[in-house]
């Protein structure tokens, strides 16, 4: 039987650098250089995040080197992230990851950040989700749902048509003057909440579409309201008001997730995402898996967020193909998950 390949993987899609090596499934090291810069702007700027990216890769790259005890002379393949994401920093990781593999005589992968999302389930010693399944994709650029019918079939079933759930979180959030990044903050202020004692109505959107977009304005009218009479009205309600908010986005995502279980059949269900890691979003999971019998995975904390472990899955998956790669791909800010 061969021996797992070691991957190396690159993630710069957006404000963290993030450098993997995997081999087979397992996590020899993923190093994440966050970027503090943002904070004080209260999201990410593109041009600051791809400047932190030209001066974080190496540095990154050579600790996850010594981390996982390899060599480049040991890797089989160097995957990286070509999009979706911010232009600016996908080209910093998409240049070097070429370049860099180029120079070591090493094949270099293009990935999808999307289908990686997906496959993070299959990192690590968890048990994986069994083909087909239904995958909840939430993170603070996209929203969709997609039957994985294998590693690299994927279709999407419905995504939103407007903001994203994990952007809707932090807008929220930014609106009650919470530091960022908002959504895990409104979370755990949404723990101590009573998630019905403010009621907001949901769009209706036909299909497995979603919409936040309203959600979000409304939420901002209510906010001004409330201000208006109470200047405060967000400090003195602040657990209500995120238990509320939290209650209305998860009611989206849960709706449209139990009609596309309803629709296909399909009761393996999985979260992926940067929105995967919310608490209440778990909670409701496992509670479906008790009534309704779902098979429900959700992925370890680590790899929920952006990370190149997830890229490395991914990059290993489409290494076993025996597909060659071209030197000339450039990075697609708007790249669409692949439908097969």
């Amino acid at each position: 039987m061969p021996q797992p390949r070691y991957i190396l993987a690159i993630e710069s899609s957006c404000d963290d650098t993030g450098v993997a090596v995997i081999r087979g499934n397992e996590v020899l090291s993923n190093v994440i250089a966050n970027q503090s810069v943002h904070a004080k702007y209260g999201g990410v700027v593109p041009e600051l995040a791809s400047r932190a990216h030209a001066q974080n890769i190496v540095p990154t790259l050579t600790e996850a080197l010594n981390q996982a005890n390899i060599t480049p002379s040991d890797l089989s393949a160097v995957a990286y992230t070509y999009g979706p994401g911010l232009m600016g920093s996908l080209h910093v990781g998409v240049a070097f990851a070429k370049s860099w593999a180029w120079a070591h005589g090493i094949p270099s992968i293009p990935v999808n950040h999307m289908q990686a999302h997906v496959l993070a389930h299959f990192l690590g010693p968890t048990s994986n989700p069994e083909f087909p399944f239904i995958c909840l994709t939430v993170s603070g650029g996209h929203t969709q749902l997609v039957k994985v019918k294998s590693a690299l079939d994927m279709e999407v079933l419905g995504e939103t048509r407007d903001d994203a759930a994990g952007e809707a979180f932090d807008k929220v959030a930014k609106l009650m003057g919470l530091p960022y990044p908002g959504g895990p903050v409104l979370d755990r202020l949404a723990r101590e909440g009573d998630s019905k004692r403010f009621q907001f109505s949901r769009p209706r959107v036909a299909g497995l579409d979603m919409s936040f977009s309203g959600l979000k304005t409304q939420i901002w009218q209510f906010l001004q309201q409330g201000q208006q009479k109470d200047p405060d009205f967000v400090g003195s309600n602040k657990h209500d008001i995120a238990a509320s908010v939290q209650a209305a986005i998860l009611g989206i995502l849960m709706e449209k997730l139990q009609k596309a279980v309803d629709e296909t059949g399909v009761k393996e269900v999985a979260i992926a995402g940067g929105v995967s890691a919310n608490s209440g979003l778990r909670k409701l999971l496992l509670s479906k898996e008790e009534e309704s019998g779902w098979k429900v995975h959700i992925p370890p904390f680590e790899f929920c967020t952006d990370n190149a472990a997830m890229i490395a899955m991914a990059g290993a998956k489409l290494n076993e193909t025996g597909k060659s790669f071209p030197l000339d791909i450039e990075p697609q800010p708007r790249l669409l998950l692949s439908k097969g």
